[in-house]
């Protein structure tokens, strides 16, 4: 496989992931998660029970779980887009390993990655909806759409930058502030903290615990309660549908709207930073557009109490911005070795001139 064919199934992979991450979403929004309640089956059968006679058996073998073909169909199809994006993750791992001048810690770890998120994925049927196994099946989808597209970016800069003059490098190198590279790396954690938190608000059903704006309807500064943010709760036969208290998913969605405040608040900060700079100021525009989508997407899940393509959109945006904060950083980190590289070829340039 020439290295163009295999920087677009790298491409391929990383469209996939996204697929997979808004099925995870709408799988969980329709309350599908355990449309199937084992693992990797549905039912005891390889795929969904079909016909009258199968659907009995399936009762009789989960007798205390109706069968509802709609959402086993709903969480099948997620584990079948979610099984093509590991054998692709594995086929990348086998190409780079082949290839002597391909990364290979990366391929590496999206495979680690996507292995830990198959037994996430396992976990969440299995401890029956357990909130941090949710949240962290989250985390685990929007971490491997991350590092596909990290690798993208490594193979295309490795195709790029021997092909470039070196008068072009110079002309477009570019050497960021080191306070705006920081300021980028905080931003992608902040924003990596608030998705954590979007996590733990969906998977305890606190989404729509304050249905008012900009301030929850309630006391909820007499009422705060931090256990709601402890990891391991309290052993329960199904998580579904929640199992804190009022006051506790109001503590989880208010800390989330404070967490968006936050983020906005440090995201116009480093846009302001990159307009500022000539090279990456696409990327402050980029972030721009996808903030105010993500603002807009969140009031509408507040006011319309949860709509379900509204509350999809929300995590795919969430994911667009984490990506977008990913590439900044990337631009602002890479362009070191993009100035080495015009280093080095500075004195084998004088030598023929």
């Amino acid at each position: 496989m020439s290295l163009f064919s295999f920087k677009h199934l790298i491409y391929l992979t990383f469209v996939l992931s996204l697929c997979v991450i808004a099925l995870g979403a709408y799988t969980r929004l329709t309350e599908a998660g355990l449309g199937c309640p084992d693992w990797p089956g549905c039912y005891g059968f390889i795929s969904v029970p079909q016909g009258s006679e199968q659907q009995l058996l399936a009762q009789q073998a989960f007798p205390d779980i109706p069968v509802e073909v709609s959402k086993a169909w709903n969480e099948m199809v997620h584990r079948y887009f979610a099984g093509s994006l590991g054998l692709l993750i594995l086929v990348i791992n086998i190409i780079a390993w082949r290839r002597p001048a391909t990364p290979k810690r990366l391929p590496a770890l999206l495979l680690v990655t996507v292995i830990f998120q198959a037994l996430l994925g396992m976990w969440t049927v299995t401890l029956v909806l357990m909130p941090v196994v949710v949240m962290g099946h989250l985390l685990g989808g929007f971490t491997t759409a991350s590092l596909l597209l990290l690798l993208a970016l490594r193979i295309r800069q490795r195709e790029i930058q021997p092909s470039l003059p070196k008068a072009s490098l110079s002309r477009h190198s570019f050497s960021p502030p080191q306070s705006l590279q920081i300021m980028g790396l905080v931003a992608l954690l902040v924003v990596a903290g608030q998705i954590a938190l979007g996590g733990w608000t969906a998977a305890n059903y606190a989404a729509v615990a304050c249905t008012q704006l900009p301030i929850c309807e309630v006391d909820w500064q007499q009422h705060f309660d931090v256990s709601a943010f402890e990891p391991i709760q309290p052993e329960h036969d199904s998580y579904q549908y929640g199992v804190l208290n009022y006051h506790q998913r109001v503590s989880i969605h208010v800390a989330h709207r404070i967490g968006a405040m936050v983020t906005t608040t440090v995201l116009v900060l480093l846009m302001w930073r990159l307009w500022r700079q000539s090279v990456p100021r696409r990327y402050g525009l980029g972030l721009g557009i996808a903030l105010a989508l993500q603002l807009c997407l969140g009031i509408t899940n507040v006011v319309a109490s949860l709509p379900l393509l509204v509350a999809v959109g929300h995590n795919l945006v969430g994911v667009i911005l984490l990506l977008m904060l990913v590439a900044t950083n990337y631009h602002l980190y890479c362009w070191r070795d993009v100035q080495r590289y015009t280093d080095k070829m500075a004195p084998e340039g004088r030598s023929h001139g």
